[in-house]
């Protein structure tokens, strides 16, 4: 059988143009990146996974500490702000957007950081290029601001230049802006899928067991919160009240029971080992204690969970960690050093790719603000017990 035959896939996300606001759709709801990002945060492994992902792109920061306590903007945000922001839309969405203001002299003396989810490109030109990157502080359109909700129209959404440092060109921008206190500036928009292209995230290829995740620890929740645990039925003879009528003769009085306005008394785990009382009309019935097994639903998904969190793991490229989390590889300080060595070459094309946005940026920066000309981010390290003991630090004499 060829590919041909074979059923077809659905394409992971689609691209369209919405011509109202002159932009490429994000996805077929233009909510790919928010979609995405409530998917990870809703599965316990994929959360896990996605944190320390984040951790080792972020490593130890950067190198030259003097650099990453530089303060780039009015916020007094420093570059260790700013990375650790990247760090995290990098590993969320693998891409990450970061604006650039510029002086009369047409050198760069301010950058911030714009979350990657607020972002759209906006429509090719004639020449395949993209000019401006689209931002909205949410495109689902839920964000209020004064108690007014902000509206996904073209009047709430900011268009900012694509970035290009080259003098001639902030000049004309500048100029046709009207000046330059009406200019808002450049976006550096990076995308690991390709230049002007919207990327997916690492566990895109796995959104499927993401929500597999999800659904087994809902499973857990109710079974756990919901389940039907009775230690067991104390089942005897009903017995017989009376009460008298307007004439004085006794009657039997009516206490029928109804079992189903009391069972939510017997489930969860507040209730787990509740003895159930059952009133039967038999004489003929002595009385006797019966006992109950409730349904275990978490042995039926054992071979479900395995299998989700192994692909999970796998499309982060955490197979050490979970080969140690079932005890494959065992626990020692060998094991995770090597792990640790690993993972710092997995993630080393993010790394390279913020070293190279922040070098394009500081290259035409107001004043020589890292004069090492060092972006290089410096990588984690497994500290052992045994070679903390071994440091300079702990071996110095007072």
């Amino acid at each position: 059988m060829n590919v041909n035959n074979v059923i077809r896939p659905p394409k992971r996300f689609s691209t369209s143009y919405l011509s109202q606001l002159n932009i490429q759709a994000y996805g077929s709801d233009n909510l790919y990146p928010q979609r995405m990002s409530d998917l990870i945060q809703n599965s316990p492994t994929g959360g896990t996974c996605l944190e320390r992902y984040q951790t080792f792109i972020e490593g130890n920061g950067l190198s030259d500490t003097e650099f990453s306590e530089y303060v780039c903007n009015r916020k007094d945000e420093t570059i260790d702000d700013i990375f650790s922001l990247i760090a995290q839309d990098i590993a969320t969405y693998n891409g990450f957007a970061l604006h650039v203001n510029y002086n009369l002299a047409c050198e760069i003396c301010e950058l911030q950081h714009i979350p990657f989810e607020n972002c759209r490109l906006e429509e090719e030109d004639d020449a395949g290029s993209v000019t401006y990157i689209n931002v909205h502080p949410d495109w689902e359109g839920n964000k209020t601001r004064k108690g007014r909700r902000i509206n996904v129209d073209r009047s709430n959404v900011k268009k900012y230049h694509t970035f290009n440092p080259i003098p001639s060109v902030v000049i004309d921008q500048i100029e046709s802006c009207g000046g330059i206190e009406h200019y808002s500036g450049q976006v550096l928009w990076v995308s690991m899928n390709g230049k002007f292209k919207y990327p997916k995230p690492v566990y895109d290829k796995v959104v499927t067991n993401l929500s597999t995740d999800e659904g087994l620890d809902n499973v857990k929740y109710r079974n756990v919160r919901n389940g039907f645990m009775l230690s067991g039925l104390f089942v005897h003879k009903k017995s017989v009240q009376y009460e008298f009528d307007e004439n004085g003769n006794a009657i039997e009085k009516d206490t029928q029971y109804d079992l189903s306005d009391s069972l939510d008394a017997f489930q969860g785990d507040n209730n787990a080992c509740s003895i159930m009382e059952i009133v039967v009309n038999s004489s003929d019935d002595k009385p006797e204690f019966i006992n109950v097994e409730g349904t275990n639903y978490d042995d039926k998904f054992k071979v479900t969970e395995s299998s989700t969190t192994e692909r999970i793991y796998s499309a982060f490229g955490q197979e050490p960690w979970y080969c140690i989390r079932i005890g494959k590889l065992g626990f020692s300080g060998d094991v995770l050093s090597e792990a640790y060595e690993y993972y710092n070459s997995y993630v080393s094309k993010q790394r390279r790719t913020i070293s190279r946005a922040l070098k394009r940026i500081f290259d035409h920066w107001f004043e020589v603000a890292n004069p090492s000309d060092n972006y290089e981010i410096e990588p984690l390290v497994y500290i052992s017990n045994k070679s903390a003991e071994s440091s300079p630090i702990n071996n110095t004499k007072a």
